[in-house]
């Protein structure tokens, strides 16, 4: 068997939800959309039992989770796609969220029995999806007027709320709570706003990242936050070996020995979704010792400098992120974002949990 996984601590889950929960009175709604952010969608949903909803991107992982046996609400972020899944989604139990007029008119010609509960989504200013904001009294007296709905919720996204002083969140702020909406729940706030906006949480916060331990601040690792890495991606050492000054390691020989030196090869590489892209300045850790990552990683392995951990041997397991090693420290070396790393790990890549 590879030794390449993707280790998960239920316990590092939890304590982030409670995180949250310290932050803001309102409910909580996880958001669990592209497979948990790689951990594992019904693995996610499983552990986090006290999470008061969970937020999907369709149908499909909805179904997944009624499949497993989740009963909390699950909301569909993008809510339908065609009429034909109305029925689904009612038999279900699922919370469409509507952002289009075409999902207005295919409720309205639904012959259904509900009840139903929805959020309408406006667009305060990220113009991705969502209703203008002087649209928004005529979507909920439509609504209203559908006999299957029952409840409708309000609900935004923040576009730039990493920053502690955007004019944009401002501004974003200002426009959602001009609408006048009858005592609608409001959800607004993402992890960023969780943590540096406290005025957008509203009735419902929707926290994605922090939950997985990783910090949606720029310049700020999770641990910073009282965050815990939930993932920790492993291997092991399949091979060490003492090369002299002046060798080439790996594909293109983009990497030379400066010195006579021992590398290590690691079972684990871009097939199993480790960034290609990453830098020489991102480690491992092997012994709790960074060893500096060296040459161009390959689709099952990739190398490393073992200078400062000479005595290790073939067996011993090496940390690419996760405990010790925060995830956000990869994903910049590899000039991308820690989400793209956690989803992007690949189906044969197993995960496991902690013991």
């Amino acid at each position: 068997m590879r030794p390449a996984c993707a280790s998960l601590d239920a316990a590092a889950l939890r304590h982030n939800l409670r995180e949250v929960r310290k932050r803001s009175s309102a409910r909580i709604m996880a958001i669990i959309k592209a497979n948990g952010y790689g951990h594992g969608l019904v693995w996610v949903a499983q552990t986090l039992t006290e999470a008061d909803a969970f937020g999907v991107a369709s149908l499909e992982e909805g179904l997944e989770l009624r499949a497993a046996g989740i009963r909390q609400e699950v909301c569909l972020l993008e809510g339908f796609f065609e009429a034909k899944e109305i029925p689904l989604i009612l038999s279900e139990r699922l919370t469409p969220v509507i952002h289009e007029a075409h999902q207005i008119a295919a409720l309205q010609r639904s012959r259904g029995v509900g009840p139903l509960d929805v959020w309408v989504k406006v667009d305060t200013g990220m113009h991705r999806l969502g209703f203008r904001p002087n649209e928004i009294g005529q979507v909920i007296a439509d609504l209203r007027a559908i006999p299957l709905i029952r409840n409708i919720g309000l609900l935004s996204h923040l576009a730039s709320a990493e920053s502690d002083s955007s004019p944009a969140t401002l501004q974003q702020m200002s426009v959602f709570n001009a609408i006048e909406a009858g005592g609608l729940a409001r959800s607004f706030a993402n992890s960023a706003g969780i943590i540096r906006w406290p005025a957008t949480h509203g009735d419902w916060v929707r926290p994605g990242l922090m939950l997985y331990g990783a910090s949606p601040l720029p310049g700020q690792c999770g641990p910073a936050l009282n965050l815990r890495p939930v993932m920790t991606l492993r291997s092991q050492l399949i091979s060490v070996r003492q090369r002299k000054k002046g060798d080439a390691i790996g594909y293109g020989g983009d990497y030379r020995c400066p010195e006579d030196m021992p590398v290590g090869i690691v079972g684990l590489g871009y097939g199993d979704g480790y960034p290609r892209e990453v830098s020489h300045d991102v480690s491992a850790l092997v012994l709790g010792v960074r060893a500096p990552i060296i040459g161009r990683v390959s689709m099952d392995m990739l190398s490393i400098d073992m200078r400062a951990v000479a005595q290790a041997q073939v067996g011993e397991e090496v940390i690419l992120w996760g405990q010790g090693l925060p995830v956000e420290e990869v994903a910049k070396a590899a000039g991308t974002i820690p989400y793209t790393l956690l989803c992007g790990l690949t189906q044969r890549l197993p995960r496991r949990d902690l013991p």
